[in-house]
């Protein structure tokens, strides 16, 4: 019996009718919408409105307000946590990370449910503090993605090199300073890309907490819902862009810092 055998270029092409399929072809159709008018005619007058008209602006700003916030504050809950979970010697230090990820086990629409609740009992008016509710909102549905990336580069330390620092004369704050951050940077940096991009765009948390309108995400669906398919398309190709340039920004940070904590690591 023949054993049959497949070239490479055979075994792609499921995969490259998957991409033309659900990737190409929608990225086709948002850019013919976003270029064209309610005739079919191609305009740049849906770029330059989003860039004229306050009330885009206005959303964009308060999405990346929301966004850069939440992502300090799940950095400065993280950080901490990790690097006692990654340098302790607890036998169980495992389970106390899952104690982190459990959460995420959980229905989403339940957990931002139960948080409304709270808060609820705590200010008695959600619409008061908007902002102060959603950075809440966003920083307890994404910490886990901020823990996690940070814990697994922080457990992965060589600690030969805390030892030599400290043989070298630093102390703990230095060896800290000087080998554990520069080294942890990678980690940093994929925990920010995986809480800032997100909370850029995410808008159930908001419309659940307080039907708020002021983040991109609500935006485009206002757009969509009210059958204006050329200014949605528009700000979601311009909010892509944001993406794929903040994406490509935090690499090079990534491959700097990496490259920069290990250089330093041992002058």
């Amino acid at each position: 019996m023949q054993t049959l055998r497949f070239s490479r270029k055979t075994l792609g092409i499921p995969y490259a009718v998957f991409l033309l399929l659900f990737v190409a072809l929608p990225l086709i159709v948002l850019f013919y919408y976003a270029f064209t008018n309610g005739q079919g005619q191609f305009t740049f007058a849906n770029l330059t409105g989003f860039f004229t008209d306050p009330n885009t602006l206005g959303t964009l700003c308060y999405s990346f307000a929301v966004a850069v916030c939440t992502t300090v504050v799940c950095l400065l809950l993280a950080y901490p946590t990790a690097y006692i979970l990654a340098a302790s010697h607890f036998r169980r230090k495992q389970a106390l990370l899952l104690i982190f990820i459990m959460p995420m086990w959980i229905n989403f629409s339940l957990r931002i449910t139960a948080l409304k609740e709270i808060l609820n009992l705590l200010e008695g008016n959600l619409a008061r503090y908007p902002f102060f509710n959603a950075v809440i909102g966003m920083t307890y549905d994404f910490l886990p993605f901020m823990i996690l990336p940070i814990y697994n580069t922080l457990s992965k330390l060589d600690g030969s090199l805390i030892e030599a620092a400290k043989d070298l004369g630093a102390n703990d704050v230095s060896a800290f300073l000087k080998v554990t951050l520069p080294l942890s940077v990678p980690g940093i940096v994929s925990g920010v890309s995986m809480v800032f991009l997100p909370a850029m765009t995410n808008y159930v948390v908001l419309d659940m907490l307080y039907n708020s309108t002021y983040i991109m995400g609500s935006l485009i669906g206002s757009y969509f819902a009210a059958y204006n398919w050329h200014g949605g398309s528009m700000i979601a190709l311009i909010l892509l862009g944001i993406i794929i340039a903040f994406t490509l920004f935090s690499r090079t940070l990534e491959d700097d810092g990496g490259n920069a904590g290990a250089g330093g690591a041992f002058l």
